[in-house]
């Protein structure tokens, strides 16, 4: 299959937002427990370093990839955290570490030198994509939050770019 990526829009919320919905009912992707609105998500997202990945033939979009700024402080203006969803029929087909590579690509061009991500420590494909990718583990994060009324660890991965 031939793909293509682009910026992420909100004409392909639908798209984006049923990947989203199948990675919250998994339990292994995010705490967020609904989908919300695209007003609501796309607020905290710096939608100019963010991504959809295409099927050139259908225009389906089979994943995404966003960044969010970590802080309004300017010298953390350069630190992203991320997120990267696959729809499951793609899984394990190298679409992850595609869109993952173009998103650092793009970061990079956008001003990142840092990006960031909180992982599950049960979902052992995502930390061994961004490991694939130049990610770090830098620690476990203990209990940061609730899902389902219990609490989970994160492992946080970081990547530093190589251009700053």
């Amino acid at each position: 299959m031939s793909v293509k990526v682009e910026k992420i829009s909100e004409k392909y919320w639908e798209a984006i937002a049923a990947i989203y919905r199948l990675g919250i009912q998994s339990r292994q992707a995010t705490f967020e427990t609904d989908v919300p609105t695209w007003e609501k998500w796309s607020n905290n997202k710096d939608l100019t370093a963010s991504l959809v990945l295409l099927d050139k033939e259908t225009h389906r979009v089979i994943g995404w990839a966003a960044i969010s700024k970590v802080s309004n402080r300017c010298v953390y203006q350069g630190v992203g955290e991320h997120s990267v969803y696959i729809h499951p029929a793609y899984h394990r087909k190298g679409y992850g570490k595609l869109l993952l590579g173009k998103l650092i690509e793009h970061s990079e061009q956008s001003g990142y030198w840092t990006l960031q991500s909180g992982i599950f420590p049960e979902n052992k494909a995502s930390i061994y994509l961004h490991k694939s990718c130049g990610f770090r583990e830098v620690g476990i994060r203990e209990k940061i939050g609730k899902l389902d009324g219990e609490w989970r660890d994160i492992v946080l991965v970081e990547r530093r770019s190589r251009k700053f």
